[in-house]
């Protein structure tokens, strides 16, 4: 079984890319197999997710957004679901898949309260026979304690790696701006430079022929002095 988590590569909102890092980075936290498919750069992508999201689970608009998650063809859910299995510590449910060894969460069967029933009932039999065994229940017990700690601590540590992606990629987002907005600015200010020179340059140009129509002027009068000095 494959967990497909539709994502959009280049949204322009910042919630959703903070849901999609959130989604992934807790995906690798628990060391879950999955692939991402991208939704911006797909059509095929994009259209298959919108066709297999259940018509109750859509918006009011119709039109799912990432992030989306399946286990193979079958629907999961979306990222408010998701943040509720992770709360209601259900998150292999969720995805439809079995629970690790030393996961505290309870299997499918147990939620349903069948196997919970006869677990219950084995332990108190076991209790019965002796102390001794109950020790052993004990220590077993602290065993999957440990191992449930163990994993909380992954699990927040993989929520800070998640949120401290999402400050640095907020951070470059910022600088990019910056960047963007200090190009313009020099875009601007060269476009002023080239106009004052353009400007500079049609004055330069006008001045030059005024000078050659004088220097003309000129020499049409000197030509007229002279032809009636000669005429006298």
């Amino acid at each position: 079984m494959v967990i497909k988590v539709f994502l959009a590569s280049s949204s322009g909102s910042t919630a959703i890319k903070k849901k999609q890092q959130d989604v992934v980075g807790f995906l690798e936290a628990l060391k879950v197999d999955y692939t991402q498919l991208d939704i911006a750069c797909n059509e095929e992508n994009r259209m298959w997710m919108r066709q297999n999201v259940p018509v109750d689970k859509k918006p009011t608009n119709g039109i799912p957004l990432p992030p989306q998650i399946f286990n193979e063809d079958s629907y999961c859910g979306d990222y408010d679901t998701f943040f509720d299995a992770k709360e209601d510590n259900s998150v292999y449910a969720f995805l439809g898949l079995p629970p690790p060894p030393g996961s505290k969460e309870v299997p499918v069967e147990e939620r349903n309260g069948d196997a919970h029933g006869e677990e219950e009932q084995a332990a108190d039999e076991e209790e019965v026979e002796g102390e001794g065994e109950g020790g052993e229940e004990e220590d077993v017990a602290d065993e999957e304690t440990a191992g449930d700690e163990a994993l909380a601590e992954e699990e927040e540590e993989a929520v800070e790696e998640t949120d401290e992606v999402t400050e640095q990629a907020n951070a470059q987002e910022e600088d990019e701006q910056e960047e963007a907005d200090e190009d313009r600015e020099e875009e601007d200010l060269q476009s002023e430079e080239e106009e004052e020179l353009r400007q500079l340059e049609d004055e330069e140009a006008e001045v030059q022929e005024d000078e050659e129509e004088e220097e003309e002027e000129e020499e049409e009068e000197d030509m007229e002095e002279t032809q009636e000095e000669e005429a006298e």
